[in-house]
């Protein structure tokens, strides 16, 4: 009857010891990607609206545009817009005579928040900036035009004027800042 019970235990303290190792803890870190979101106001709208194509679109005048670091993941799957609004009259309203063939689009780029800057960079401050580009430029005319761009061959858009300096959608663990409180 000992020899039955010790091996019932030893079976079942053999299987916690292989479950723990092969079945995530409570306490695992969730990972998600930290990346340049990019959202789109329209003429006239005062809230963002996460761009559902890259920036190769055509973009009406008086339009802004805006790019954020940011970060999603399975928990949190919406990438945070930038933290400033799109105000058009706001970023571009001294700007008033502009040549025949050319528009004028709001530009907004948040560098985000200090808990998901990569270890060891500095963040650029974040800026608004009224941009004139030519009636048929796109999304990333008019980013290119403020900013050095640094793509992936994919086209996906890794660094705005060197930040980050390396990485490129980087996976990371949340920021505890992100985690739900308990």
């Amino acid at each position: 009857m000992k020899d039955i019970f010790r091996k019932s235990v030893l079976i079942v303290a053999l299987a916690a010891i292989v479950s723990s190792m092969v079945a995530p803890s409570a306490s695992a870190v969730e990972k998600g990607y930290r990346y340049w979101g990019y959202f789109q106001a329209a003429p006239g709208a005062k809230a963002w609206t996460m761009a559902m194509t890259g920036p190769t679109v055509q973009i009406a005048d008086g339009s802004v545009e805006g790019w954020a670091f940011t970060f999603s993941s399975d928990s949190i799957p919406d990438a945070a817009p930038p933290r400033m609004a799109p105000n058009f009259s706001r970023i571009c309203g001294l700007v008033k005579n502009v040549p025949s063939g050319k528009k004028r689009i709001g530009l907004v780029v948040d560098f985000g928040s200090a808990s998901l800057r990569p270890k060891g960079e500095t963040m650029p401050r974040n800026f608004t900036k009224c941009v004139v580009v030519d009636k048929n430029a796109v999304g990333v005319d008019v980013l290119s035009q403020v900013v050095k761009v640094r793509t992936q061959s994919s086209g996906f858009i890794c660094a705005f004027s060197n930040y980050p300096a390396k990485e490129c959608g980087a996976e990371v663990p949340t920021p505890s800042i992100l985690l739900p409180k308990k």
